[in-house]
């Protein structure tokens, strides 16, 4: 019953995270696109002090956006702000890492054949990095050095290397990605927080106090925002990822998520740039070589060559011996009466109860079980490599479910 609830609550924080997720990413995204299309204003729009504006047609009606320099001639009784879906999007994230990779520590963060952590010093570790990323990326953020973008953007790269490569050292590769993730949100939330709203507040404060607004608050807000346009599709590609083991699960997991990086950092840049009317085709196509390449290179081996008599003896593998491997290594969580302490229903819905499921299934044991050996889960039923051997010379010859002749 405590399983059963705990499913519920997480899928609950799933959905909501979700729902905000979109709400913030659509926000910021508009605005960036509202930025970059900014036309000059005709004169009179000057003189009420507007820098830009543009029309746009949606939904069946037209609308008219200006955006003012500094301050409008009056302030509007009703001014919308943009931060409760950051927040809100933060703060369900924050509870959804807590209530699957810090109350399921042992299952999900913790892989002893990465390193040796009690689920104390996992979770520690892990804020350690969120929390500590955030200060790092602020205090530089806030330097002199953020005067220039060029060395700014080489030391952020830096650290996110340093950062990733640590922690697919210490978690398991869908603990370490979800805490990258988790530190970057958690710098693009800071943003909005500490910096943008902050700057909002002091021009809002400013304009109903008729003294003049500093530049320098819009400057510090801009640089967040665009920062975070940068980040979000890296960190959508990280949310999605622990669905796909062959991205986590690799020994070089690490270079995988940095690779992932580059490439969705430069399709950002492709649109930015489009919503300006400059259009560099290079800045897709260089992501779509690199995507086919990280694909090419991430490609699982398949079990390797072998002689004329284990060619022959494999393909005498019989759904017995399959089934005596699939009930003692994965029947204890695949299975309509499952047993494991953790998964009290099967997960994805794969039951491995008889020959038809198992042959049913067998692509998937193919690509989770043999090639990355994502499973079983961690590990946790101590398959050997010879019974994801035997695995894979049953599901080569065909997965046969009758007895060979």
């Amino acid at each position: 019953m405590e399983a059963y609830i705990l499913d519920w609550f997480q899928l609950v924080l799933r959905w909501a995270h979700m729902i905000t997720g979109v709400a913030w990413i659509g926000a910021s995204f508009y605005f960036i696109w509202l930025d970059n299309h900014l036309e000059n204003p005709p004169q009179w729009k000057k003189d009420k002090g507007i820098s830009g504006d543009l029309w746009a047609i949606h939904g069946g009606g037209v609308y008219e956006v200006a955006k003012y320099k500094m301050s409008p001639e009056k302030m509007p009784e009703t001014l919308h702000w943009f931060k409760w879906e950051a927040y809100s999007t933060w703060l369900t994230g924050m509870l959804l890492l807590t209530a699957v990779y810090y109350l399921g520590a042992d299952a999900y963060l913790i892989d002893q054949r990465v390193a040796d952590l009690s689920p104390a010093q996992a979770i520690m570790i892990g804020l350690g990095f969120i929390i500590g990323g955030w200060f790092f990326y602020d205090i530089l953020c806030n330097s002199a050095i953020a005067k220039n973008d060029t060395v700014l953007s080489v030391i952020l790269i830096a650290f996110l290397v340093v950062v990733t490569y640590a922690l697919t050292h210490l978690f398991s590769g869908r603990g370490a990605f979800i805490h990258v993730g988790a530190m970057i949100g958690t710098m693009m939330v800071g943003n909005v927080f500490a910096a943008i709203m902050p700057g909002q507040r002091a021009l809002v404060a400013a304009i109903e106090a008729g003294t003049p607004a500093n530049p320098a608050w819009g400057a510090k807000a801009k640089l967040r925002s665009t920062h975070n346009t940068y980040l979000t599709l890296p960190l959508l590609f990280i949310m999605i990822s622990n669905h796909y083991p062959m991205t986590y699960s690799p020994d070089h997991n690490w270079l995988i998520l940095l690779a992932i990086t580059v490439i969705t950092g430069c399709v950002r840049q492709f649109f930015v740039l489009r919503h300006k009317n400059v259009v560099k085709p290079m800045l897709l196509i260089l992501p779509i070589i690199g995507t086919l390449i990280l694909a090419a290179v991430m490609a699982p081996a398949m079990p390797g060559s072998r002689s004329a008599a284990q060619n022959a003896a494999a393909s005498t593998v019989s759904i017995h011996e399959v089934q005596a491997i699939v009930k003692q290594r994965c029947s204890s969580c695949h299975s309509a009466t499952a047993t494991d302490d953790m998964f009290k229903v099967a997960p994805a819905g794969v039951m491995l109860d008889n020959p038809a499921d198992i042959k049913k299934w067998s692509p998937r044991i193919l690509a989770r079980t043999v090639l990355t050996h994502d499973m079983p889960f961690m590990n946790k039923t101590a398959m050997t490599d010879i019974e994801r051997q035997t695995l894979a010379d049953w599901i080569n010859a065909g997965s046969p479910i009758a007895p060979p002749r």
